[in-house]
């Protein structure tokens, strides 16, 4: 038997609210679903996934807000998660659909767990990757894992992060993508400069370091606002944790009883021998995942935890 032939993937733009989002997109399926990347990538980061998946549905993979051929509003602000959220809601809408399974990975993870505490009726499904929703990471938080999260705090400076990532035509940058991976070969040079030419557009690098800016102190440290006051903060959507324990940014301990948070059937992927970078370090594996939960009929009162 023939193997099927790869999809093309297409390329557009969609208007949503203020901004105006390029995204890719692969298949014609009824059921849409959304690819939702983090820092410091682009929609290719789920190249690996859009001909999988689109061979059952209609898969979009938007270049977030502030990333490679999106808008990229000015202001530290125009990033708070609130807006981010209104993104993706809209980009929903703009499908003229009444909701979607989001596949999210790092900040997008942290887009999704927003977008399903406050809007679940546009969630159908949810598929988070590395990141714990908000609550898990404040309850399990650790002097480790501020040692680990670095960055975070770095990354609220004016101007000398964008300095320190520029530099050398982004040589730490492509270290990180070659030394934070536990299997060898993940990124290509080729891989590499996309990501590359993604953060030399202009206003790119500073959006995407703005996420930073406008989210950490508010969300992770300061009681939860990236919730309305209205909400609890329950996840009650089906969802499915992938989580590589190799994560040099994300320790194991962090993703502990991600399960406590979640109020509807819940599923949880660990892969031992992959790191941050899940989707692309662990192919065979997060893409059977995702279409075994994507195509299961799951009960909306069950509220499991399980390996697979």
């Amino acid at each position: 038997m023939k193997p099927e032939p790869e999809l093309a993937v297409k390329h557009a733009f969609a208007e949503v609210g203020e901004v105006r989002l390029h995204y890719a997109e692969c298949g014609s399926g009824d059921d849409l679903v959304i690819l939702l990347h983090g820092f410091p990538e682009c929609w290719y980061s789920w190249r690996h996934q859009l001909p999988v998946l689109g061979r059952r549905y209609h898969v979009v993979a938007p270049d977030m807000r502030g990333y490679n051929l999106s808008d990229k509003p000015a202001g530290v602000d125009d990033y708070r998660i609130e807006f981010l959220v209104a993104d993706i809601a809209g980009l929903i809408r703009y499908f003229g659909k009444d909701n979607a399974a989001i596949v999210s990975h790092d900040w997008g993870a942290g887009v999704a767990w927003a977008l399903a505490q406050r809007h679940p009726e546009l969630v159908s499904k949810l598929v988070a990757m590395q990141v714990p929703p908000p609550a898990a990471w404040r309850a399990n938080f650790t002097l480790r894992q501020l040692r680990h999260s670095w960055y975070m705090s770095f990354f609220q400076l004016p101007r000398v992060p964008e300095a320190w990532a520029r530099a050398n035509d982004f040589a730490r940058l492509e270290k990180m993508y070659k030394d934070t991976t536990a299997r060898k070969g993940v990124f290509t040079d080729a891989d590499i400069e996309v990501y590359k030419e993604a953060l030399r557009q202009p206003g790119a690098l500073t959006a995407g370091i703005n996420y930073y800016r406008a989210n950490v102190l508010r969300s992770l440290f300061r009681g939860g606002v990236e919730t309305p006051r209205e909400s609890d903060g329950r996840i009650r959507v089906p969802t499915l944790f992938i989580y590589g324990e190799q994560d040099h940014a994300v320790l194991p301990e962090t993703v502990r009883g991600v399960s406590r948070f979640i109020d509807a059937a819940y599923t949880e992927l660990r892969i031992p021998d992959s790191a941050h970078w899940v989707q692309n370090e662990s192919i065979a594996e997060v893409n059977d995942a995702l279409l075994r939960f994507l195509g299961e009929e799951i009960r909306q009162c069950s509220r499991s935890s399980e390996q697979v």
